[in-house]
């Protein structure tokens, strides 16, 4: 049986998108046309149908996203990995009370899959360290996620 095909965030994705995690993007490139992805982590479900997420305003990102806007969130939650397919837009090249150059971006969400593979679970979700200063990345993390919320 196929897996149903939603067209926002279900609960779980949602409040799992209430905090700083890690997620991979898919965007793409806008040089050679290919499929481009990297991790990020300060992403925000604004909405059931709108993600924020924030990176450096002068990331290949970016410009992935100003050539081509349809981009994939990929994120491991709830058992499972779900894809968030959508329409990304730069909603402020800058983000104010922030120290870092970051852009913010929005996602109109169009589509939401389980793409977990039949007759499993994921058991153990990802995790991750901060290899530089603790204090100065909580500082920062909060920092951007509370910009992201007022944005």
């Amino acid at each position: 049986m196929p897996n149903q095909v939603e067209q926002k965030l279900i609960q779980p994705l949602f409040d799992a998108l209430q905090k700083e995690r890690f997620v991979t993007l898919s965007t793409v490139d806008f040089e050679t046309g290919g499929p481009n992805v990297s991790a990020i982590s300060w992403i925000l479900a604004k909405t059931d149908e709108k993600i924020y997420f924030a990176v450096d305003n002068r990331s290949r990102i970016v410009q992935n996203i100003q050539k081509n806007n349809q981009v994939v969130v990929n994120i491991i939650v709830n058992e499972s990995t779900y894809s968030i397919s959508g329409e990304a837009s730069v909603k402020m090249e800058k983000i104010n009370d922030v120290p870092l150059k970051l852009a913010l971006i929005e996602i109109s969400i169009k589509e939401v899959r389980d793409v977990m593979f039949y007759g499993s679970k994921i058991t153990v979700e990802p995790e991750y360290d901060k290899t530089y200063d603790k204090a100065a990345a909580t500082r920062l993390d909060n920092q951007v996620m509370d910009a992201m919320r007022k944005a």
